[in-house]
């Protein structure tokens, strides 16, 4: 897995919900704030049950919902708190990423110069795979120079079935 569960230590709720993209887990701190959302669904819970993390489908329902508004074309934008924790170049990157529209791609390349320093799409990718609230914060919107679909947290396949929906929606 890419992302570490490092910093989930502030987490205290875990919800599973289903998607037509996957089985879901969001993760809340304990002001309500979505802190990640992981399509891997067996090593969240184990990790959860490992560390006293109560499991609350209903308590992240209000997420489910929103995520159900994306997938009928009702919602481009989602209205979640989130709290984020990463270096300060991750969350430059992962700022940039709420900025690519919906149904839109760029390159790795594309997203280092936006974020200041254009020879960094290696370090761009390690930012933008380490995202830990996948679909809400558009990591799957970046992609190979070539066009190609590169990693991604829920897979390559969800990744292309995100990419598609995005386009036909749009």
């Amino acid at each position: 897995m890419k992302q570490t569960y490092k910093t989930l230590r502030q987490a205290v709720i875990i919800g599973i919900f289903d998607s037509q993209f996957g089985e879901l887990a969001a993760w809340l701190d304990s002001d309500n704030r979505l802190i990640r959302l992981s399509f891997h669904i067996e090593d969240d819970l184990q990790h959860a049950v490992e560390n006293g993390v109560l499991r609350d489908d209903n308590r992240v329902q209000f997420i489910a919902s929103q995520i159900e508004e994306y997938q009928q074309g009702k919602r481009t934008e989602f209205n979640i708190a989130i709290g984020l924790n990463g270096t300060p170049f991750q969350m430059k990157v992962w700022d940039e990423l709420n900025k690519i529209p919906f149904g839109e791609t760029i390159s790795y390349q594309t997203l280092a110069t936006r974020v200041g320093n254009p020879k960094a799409s290696r370090a761009v990718g390690r930012a933008n795979g380490t995202n830990p609230i996948s679909v809400i914060i558009p990591c799957h919107r970046v992609i190979g120079a070539n066009g190609s679909l590169t990693g991604y947290e829920g897979g390559v396949l969800i990744k292309e079935k995100l990419l598609a929906f995005e386009k036909g929606a749009k």
